[in-house]
């Protein structure tokens, strides 16, 4: 089966689509860039070809008829239990290095008791791991290295203590074996990941067990048929370290232009807020850029100033918004810059303002700055679409719609569930215009 594939290597994270020759999605990955871009992008195509087989497994089953309307809670059994097994082979490789990594270390006196407190931890880890891929398990990320570590970091006080060890030394075992495991590839042990998985799908649900021989074969089906890496297009921040030819690269303009308009045709004007920059774009009808502007080199008003904010803040990226959200006014914030923004953030705490209407500024601050970019490339035009991780803000989105209608009045205003995903789209499709419009044939692994 010939697929498509576009990889956005993005400063934080690295995206990758995978398209049909249909032109139709299949599946979608996602993995922390971690600044080792040549791992992010064959991390994230991997994922998003394993999300492209549960598509496919989810069309099979449904021309199968051998579910009987019970197909979405199957294949959303299904995917938890196959990502736990994934969860629980990295956390085996995580315990392995950090056993490792403490043999190597000169703890001394405290190198038994190390020891003993990390198979204690892992042991813990394990017992608890089920718990965290129920059905509406809440779980501030979906990145191994975030999971395993809050639960790390939750469970090792204790267990030190236990075990009457400092600690500090478990951290410092966790924080040298992590970047190892986490930027491994365990792109081999799909098949044998999913069968392990599905022994729990059916344990899970009994009636699904009854029919197990009518389910494992489109199943099977689907693994036994390939999925060929037909033409892949790189684009993002990182797009220079991709494994293949320039041929095969695009500027992030073109496939964020390109993206947005393969998700809302009539878009003419996109603004995508990123880790490291903003990008205001202009297109036209066929989804060409007409006109484009970014920010500075400065990372103020992106992705990584929130970041800063957050931890300044003690808090998750994530908590950011809702926070916001909460606020009874909007403090004016003076300065979006990063270097600065913690200064001013303790100086209006310390004036008594509250945290949520200082989130309420600094959101307003920061989509403040996006607008003068969207200005300088030739303003806001009917259909606006909002791209990029921060366009999951609700903080951020409120300010940019009061924002947008104080200065330009009633527009259409697009905001896709997936649109972190817009760059890699982007690349998807120039990748499926490559082989179908234009005829090339050269492949291109990263």
């Amino acid at each position: 089966m010939r697929c498509f594939i576009g990889i956005d290597l993005g400063s934080t994270t690295t995206k990758a689509v995978v398209m049909d020759e249909d032109r139709k999605v299949l599946g979608r990955g996602i993995t922390n860039s971690r600044s080792n871009y040549d791992t992010a992008a064959t991390v994230a195509k991997q994922e998003a070809l394993v999300s492209a087989r549960f598509e496919l497994f989810r069309q099979a089953l449904a021309k199968s008829g051998a579910l009987d309307g019970k197909l979405d809670e199957f294949i959303g059994q299904l995917e938890r239990d196959f990502r736990l097994e994934q969860f629980l082979i990295q956390l085996t490789d995580l315990e392995e290095v950090c056993g490792r990594n403490a043999e190597g270390t000169r703890f001394g006196e405290h190198a038994a008791g190390v020891a003993q407190a990390l198979g204690e931890l892992f042991r813990r880890l394990r017992e608890d791991s089920p718990a965290l891929f129920i059905p509406n398990a809440k779980r501030k990320s979906d990145f191994f290295r975030d999971i395993a570590g809050a639960q790390y970091l939750a469970l090792g006080e204790a267990v030190a203590k236990d075990a009457g060890v400092r600690y500090d030394l478990l951290l410092n075992v966790y924080d040298r074996s992590i970047i190892e495991v986490e930027n491994r590839e365990y792109g081999d042990a799909i098949s044998r990941n999913l069968m392990a998985g599905m022994g729990r799908t059916f344990k899970a649900l009994p009636d699904a067990a009854a029919r197990g021989d009518r389910i494992r074969a489109p199943i099977q089906g689907v693994l036994d048929t390939a999925l060929e890496e037909t033409y892949v297009v790189g684009t993002g921040y990182g797009r220079a370290r991709l494994p293949f030819s320039k041929e095969h690269v695009r500027s992030e303009i073109l496939c964020h232009g390109l993206g947005a308009h393969v998700m809302y045709p009539s878009t003419a004007t996109v603004l995508d807020i990123g880790g490291q920059d903003t990008k205001a774009i202009q297109v036209d009808r066929a989804g060409i850029v007409e006109s484009f502007q970014m920010n500075d080199r400065c990372a103020a008003g992106c992705g990584r100033y929130l970041g800063y904010i957050a931890d300044e803040m003690n808090m998750g990226l994530h908590e950011l918004g809702p926070l916001a959200m909460k606020a009874t006014k909007t403090v004016r914030i003076n300065s979006t810059c990063t270097v600065f923004a913690g200064a001013e953030l303790r100086d209006r705490l310390a004036l008594g303002e509250k945290r949520e209407d200082i989130m309420a500024g600094l959101h307003r601050a920061i989509i403040l700055r996006a607008m003068s970019i969207l200005a300088r490339s030739g303003g806001i035009r009917n259909e606006f679409t909002f791209t990029g991780g921060v366009a999951k803000n609700e903080a951020a989105v409120k300010s940019l719609r009061e924002l947008i209608f104080d200065n330009y009045g009633e527009m259409t205003i697009n905001i896709d569930p997936d649109s972190i995903y817009t760059g890699a789209l982007g690349g998807a499709t120039f990748a499926w215009r490559a082989v179908v419009e234009e005829g090339k044939v050269v492949e291109a692994r990263a």
